[in-house]
């Protein structure tokens, strides 16, 4: 019987082992396989840098549109009943399952001279395809279920209890929602921040569909990887290990932050 368990436990680790290996040691590889010198010499490129700055750029400001309406959305679909709900969660997690592909081909028939809303976006001067506002509208669209999804999970898991008794202390709706509702939540909210940050920073397909890989002006880090891989796969590597090292470096700070409001929320109860 003992015999039985300390082989039950070892094929378990064995399996933890095999799904653990198999998914970090292909990013981990970007960085073992190439000297940090050579990936210092690589990355010494104005192009990588516009880049860089351009993936930064775009992603903050889709973070803001993100948050600014996927927030009142989580918070409707965790609090509220209607007829419906169910096929609207559904709708809304559909950017998670579509081909990037499909998306960036959507909204250029939206959006693009030809599409839908572009007749009228150039009757007012506006091109929208091929310029870094297409490069944020496809990371708001392949990032924003992603934190939708995490808020209402947030939001449905802070007690409707202490949300009434609030209101029965003459609390104000607006007021509880910020001074109980928020604070309560705001540990799965940043989750939902740093996971559609991540996932803005390396999106892909819809940003090469819709604003294309124009350095300097729509060229994000993933489109610079691809197309460093056709010419020098050392620089590939290389930006490659700097996209990996900025979305790390993006979770641990949140990741941080989360441990710090957890504890000031158990020191404060």
């Amino acid at each position: 019987m003992v015999l039985s368990r300390k082989a039950g436990k070892l094929i378990l680790f064995l399996l933890i082992g095999v799904i653990i290996t198999y998914l970090l040691l292909p990013l981990l590889s970007v960085f073992i396989t190439k000297s940090p010198a050579m990936i210092m010499e690589k990355l010494q490129s104005p192009v990588i840098y516009q880049a860089l700055s351009l993936s930064l750029k775009t992603t903050s400001i889709a973070l803001i549109f993100i948050v600014g309406l996927g927030t009142p959305l989580a918070y409707w679909l965790a609090k509220s009943e209607f007829k419906g709900k169910k096929g609207l969660e559904v709708a809304l997690k559909m950017p998670i399952v579509a081909p990037t592909a499909v998306v960036g081909v959507g909204l250029l028939l939206i959006f693009g001279q030809r599409g839908m809303l572009g007749g009228t976006l150039s009757v007012l001067g506006v091109t929208v395809p091929f310029t870094s506002i297409a490069v944020v509208m496809a990371q708001v669209f392949m990032a924003s279920p992603f934190y939708v999804t995490t808020a209402r999970q947030a939001f449905e898991a802070v007690d409707d209890q202490l949300i009434a008794v609030s209101q029965t202390l003459g609390v104000n709706a607006w007021k509880t929602y910020w001074r109980v509702t928020t604070p309560l939540a705001l540990p799965g909210l940043l989750t939902g921040v740093a996971l559609s940050w991540a996932l803005a920073l390396g999106e892909f397909g819809a940003t090469m569909m819709f604003a294309g890989n124009l350095p300097g002006k729509t060229q994000t880090l993933p489109l610079a990887i691809y197309t460093a891989m056709e010419s020098d796969a050392d620089v590939a590597v290389s930006i490659a290990a700097l996209l990996l090292t900025v979305s790390f470096s993006l979770l641990l700070f949140v990741s941080f932050i989360e441990k710090f409001l957890g504890k000031i929320m158990g020191t404060a109860r």
